[in-house]
């Protein structure tokens, strides 16, 4: 059993976000989505105990698009004061920000 918690812990959309991340890796670093993704998951990964690869190339997207943390969080957060970057289905959740 203590073998078993030395694993690192495996997040449930990791398979989804690595495709996501992956993306990313090829894309514009001035396109408004490419940047409001590389935001929502560097918060969902930040203090997951797992998932290294994906916080290594979040890291490295942060590097190579010369940006700090809180450089692109005040980015995303003009964007999303300006525009609507992501586009909701559900009818009853478009009067609220998708942040919420």
């Amino acid at each position: 059993m203590a073998e078993q918690s030395k694993l690192p812990q495996r997040h449930p959309q990791e398979k989804i976000d690595r495709v996501i991340v992956d993306l990313l890796l090829e894309s514009d670093p001035q396109e408004s989505m490419a940047l409001s993704e590389l935001a929502r998951l560097r918060i969902r990964y930040n203090g997951f105990p797992g998932a290294t690869d994906i916080q290594e190339n979040l890291n490295r997207l942060l590097l190579e698009w010369h940006l700090t943390e809180e450089q692109l969080f005040a980015k995303t957060r003009a964007l999303h004061s300006s525009e609507q970057i992501y586009q909701v289905k559900a009818k009853k959740y478009q009067e609220q920000e998708d942040w919420n």
